[in-house]
């Protein structure tokens, strides 16, 4: 009975979200309340639950998440990832401006969200075409692989840093693993996929409303300085997270390094330096920066609330003991417990459309199993990134995001976005179980 009600509550989110329209987070509280009291919750617990959620996970993200969104939008206002497009594009030459993009694509996407991202690149698509006289969607997949990987597996993306918050992953580690299996899933997905004769045969004229001018090259900061602010917090989270490998608890630098290597430690240096590096360091005032600062948060606000009603729905899961009991049972299926944990988070992905609701609903689920002890927690995030990836289709922004700019029909859209998303999502899952055989 218990599986049947989660599977009911499961059914009654997917359905508040695609069919009645309802905004992620209250279709979360909505299915946590109805959750709690069939699941035997007393009625004055219920509230109680949720908030715990809540609170436990948005006091484990919020600050990463937060300062991320702010880190990319200095990174974006001050032409930093143009600089760095221009300069891989020209050095790369004709002969590989697919893996110039891809590359490109991958570092911008690193520190942006990808709806940032894709729009500060669709430009630069775009321009590449017109040159080069090559086919838009060519040029285009490379872009999609590379930002769509870096949104599903790489912290301080949303998704990856609340599962390494439910999982009570390593971030360090969590990020390491996820650049190891990003790169060569970006690879196959976008420079090798795109590569196929069909996407130069999709003939599209992009709207040309969507082709914003960039800024005068005069007006951009420096190679160096744009590569190092971006790829800052990745830099530091990985050497101070191996460093810390190198000392006991007892030595007298191991509290330093673990202060310093915490997120949100690492995203709070990083933004500092970028507003001086980007901002003040360029001539720009406080208050502008602040200003955009604020745009930034409030872009991301609903992304942290469909973070926060997944950790309520978790919480309730857990409180009532179904969690467990579900772990339990599924620890008993001859079934790898990675790929359960990817194909829990690839049917939520196609029923609901959200890849950040289909993760950390997938984590609520798949949570007994990582605290049993019977899988990697950092390889878990990986798995449920992957999964909730898969198969994006018109219940998800991103395919109409990607539909509109580019031009396509829908039927273009599924035979380019969707079998990109689908591929992206088969390969992250071959690449986290040859991970798990070594690590």
């Amino acid at each position: 009975m218990t599986f049947l009600i989660v599977g009911v509550s499961i059914l009654f989110l997917v359905g508040l979200i695609v069919w009645m329209k309802v905004e992620p987070f209250i279709a979360f509280l909505l299915t946590s309340i109805a959750a709690g009291l069939f699941l035997g919750i007393p009625l004055e617990s219920i509230s109680g639950s949720i908030q715990r959620g809540i609170g436990s996970l948005m006091g484990a993200l919020v600050i990463v998440i937060v300062l991320g969104a702010m880190l990319g939008k200095v990174v974006a206002d001050s032409g930093a990832a143009q600089r760095i497009a221009l300069f891989l594009t020209e050095s790369f030459g004709e002969r590989r401006l697919q893996w110039s993009i891809a590359l490109t694509a991958f570092i911008v996407g690193i520190p942006l969200f990808f709806n940032v991202g894709f729009v500060l690149l669709i430009p630069l698509v775009f321009a590449v075409s017109n040159q080069h006289r090559i086919p838009v969607m060519v040029v285009g997949i490379p872009m999609l692989a590379a930002l769509s990987v870096t949104h599903g597996l790489l912290p301080p993306h949303p998704a990856p840093v609340a599962l390494v918050a439910q999982f009570d992953a390593h971030m360090g580690t969590t990020l390491i693993y996820g650049l190891i299996l990003a790169v060569p899933t970006v690879i196959l997905a976008g420079p090798l996929l795109g590569k196929l004769p069909y996407f130069g045969t999709i003939q599209v004229k992009p709207l040309a409303v969507f082709s914003a001018k960039p800024k005068p090259i005069e007006q951009l900061p420096g190679l160096v300085n744009s590569l190092f602010t971006a790829l800052l917090p990745v830099f530091l989270l990985i050497v101070l997270s191996l460093l810390g490998l190198n000392f006991p608890e007892d030595h007298p630098a191991y509290g330093w390094i673990a202060f310093f290597s915490d997120p949100n430690v690492v995203m709070l240096l990083s933004l500092i330096w970028a507003t001086y590096s980007l901002g003040i360091g360029r001539g720009q005032r406080m208050a502008t920066i602040m200003e955009g600062y604020g745009t930034a948060v409030k872009d991301i606000a609903l992304i942290l609330l469909i973070i926060a009603g997944a950790g309520a729905y978790k919480e309730v899961l857990m409180d009532s003991g179904v969690s467990a009991e579900i772990g339990a049972s599924l620890q008993q299926l001859p079934v790898n417990p990675l790929l359960l944990g990817w194909l829990i988070a690839a049917v939520i992905r196609i029923s609901v459309g959200s890849a950040t609701v289909a993760a950390l609903t997938a984590a609520g689920i798949s949570a007994p199993l990582v605290a049993a002890g019977g899988v990697d927690p950092n390889l878990m995030v990986l798995a449920i990134g992957t999964g909730s990836l898969i198969f994006s289709h018109v219940n998800d922004g991103g395919f109409w995001l990607v539909k509109e700019y580019f031009n396509l029909s829908i039927k273009q859209t599924f035979l380019s976005w969707t079998l990109l998303e689908t591929a992206v999502a088969v390969i992250g899952l071959v690449g986290v179980l040859v991970l798990d055989v070594f690590v």
